[in-house]
């Protein structure tokens, strides 16, 4: 499978199942689009006008060459991986820790509903906490990497129990041959000299909640009493990113219908001083006034190919910065049950409540439906887990023959599930976005790649 298109004044060519990128001139483009339902002779007779004989049999040999190399026009060698894949053990690798359902935020698009998801309010005593990294240990196999991110709500309400657990956890690294990678996710307001403190010295990444321009992310991320939170956080972000020497760190933000101009939001990040950053889109339900519609896609598309015109620009320079959704491998990437299967929800990766329940992610939790157990009896629902290791993106018919299915993975099981109560499904506008930052962050790896090969040449 191949997958052509112009971006920022490049011809792109992905070969999708090897994954070989190639940068090539308007004949090579046009004999590529005609390859395989076209003879050598056709091609020549359909393009001689325009590129000249001579020209587009030079292209011809390029591309029979690529072929020939195995990096243009590859079989698909995933999908005869899946009957191994789908019998590999359960092997428990990371866990979302919902250490607060409660929130000193009112944010209006939240799928927590200011942290209550769907029941009470409550805090993680350290028992359950304990019991959660007992059974992530036990449960984890060979793997040595264990990953623990403190979500919430508002995971700071209740730092106390997040510092016990993150003693509790390196006290049984030497003892098990395990190595603890703790995250945290905040919106800011609690966050002190103390939080800094630890988060610098115990955090592996810390995601700090902004949704860009002023306007923008009060009317979105207000306090409780209708007051934006900006000018609170803002000052509280840009230390703790020095802090951390700009790295480990994202500011993570969420643009809707109401700032459709979102990378007016990023770049406004960015000139705040902050070098790594995610904004992604609000998924909500078309009833919501601020969800993303169809109508939405041009100009959102526009968006992202403003934005990673911007970076191309700015690479190198001072003022450049990483953009999470336009990070991409392509050298190694994901491993083979990466590419087809993504996070791992349901699997390798569960949400553990306040009180010690199981759920797939954090993003079905509540949905007693999608229940798989608790810390104290381990997972008893074991056909939800059996459901989510079959899901993958041989198992959705949308998937099969899109070209970014190595990068998404499918997309998100819980996106899908929310708007067609099926998680082998996809979230359409989701799909369309995703394949559009896909198309951005290889033209950006290939303005890269071209500028370094320009700078060699040039100091010969």
């Amino acid at each position: 499978m191949v997958h052509q298109y112009k971006n920022n004044g490049y011809n792109i060519v992905l070969d999708v199942n090897s994954g070989a990128v190639h940068i090539v001139d308007d004949a090579a483009y046009e004999a590529i689009a005609l390859w395989e339902s076209h003879t050598k002779d056709e091609i020549i007779g359909r393009l001689q006008a325009d590129f000249g004989e001579a020209v587009i049999r030079e292209a011809i040999e390029e591309v029979a060459l690529l072929e020939q190399e195995g990096t243009l026009f590859t079989e698909d060698g995933y999908e005869g991986y899946l009957s191994d894949f789908t019998k590999r053990p359960t092997v428990v690798k990371a866990l979302c820790l919902h250490i607060a359902h409660d929130c000193n935020l009112a944010c209006r698009y939240c799928f927590a509903e200011e942290g209550e998801y769907h029941g009470r309010r409550a805090l993680m005593s350290f028992e359950v906490g304990k019991a959660a990294l007992d059974f992530l240990i036990a449960h984890s196999g060979s793997r040595r990497n264990l990953e623990v991110d403190f979500f919430g709500g508002e995971p700071t309400l209740n730092f106390s129990v997040v510092k016990d657990l993150v003693a509790y956890g390196r006290s049984q690294e030497k003892l098990h041959d395990k190595k603890f990678r703790f995250t945290l996710t905040t919106n800011g307001v609690l966050l002190d000299d103390e939080v800094k403190e630890f988060a610098n010295r115990e955090m592996a990444n810390v995601v700090l909640s902004i949704d860009g321009r002023k306007e923008v992310n009060d009317r979105m991320r207000p306090f409780r009493d209708g007051g934006g939170s900006y000018d609170w956080i803002v000052p509280k972000f840009q230390e703790l990113a020095e802090s951390r020497r700009q790295t480990d760190y994202y500011v993570r933000g969420t643009f809707t219908h109401h700032n459709l101009d979102f990378s007016k939001d990023v770049l406004h990040l960015a000139e705040l001083g902050f070098r790594q950053i995610s904004v992604e889109p609000v998924v909500a339900q078309e009833s919501d006034d601020y969800a993303i519609c169809k109508e939405d896609l041009p100009q959102l598309m526009e968006e992202y190919d403003r934005l990673a015109a911007e970076m191309v620009k700015r690479h190198g320079r001072e003022d450049e910065f990483r953009f999470f959704h336009f990070m991409i491998d392509l050298e190694g990437g994901p491993c083979v049950a990466k590419r087809l299967s993504g996070c791992g929800s349901g699997t390798e990766y569960l949400a553990v409540t306040p009180w010690g329940d199981f759920y797939p992610c954090h993003q079905f939790v509540g949905n007693e439906a999608f229940y798989m157990g608790n810390v104290r009896e381990g997972i008893t629902n074991t056909a939800i887990r059996d459901e989510f290791k079959s899901c993958n993106v041989y198992a959705k018919e949308q998937c099969r023959d899109c070209f970014a299915k190595f990068y998404c993975s499918g997309g998100c099981a819980a996106n899908s599930y929310n708007f067609h109560g099926d998680i082998h499904n996809i979230y359409d506008i989701g799909c369309a976005l995703q394949k559009k930052r896909v198309e951005c962050a290889i033209m950006i790896k290939a303005a890269e790649a071209l500028e370094s090969e320009k700078r060699k040449e040039e100091t010969k």
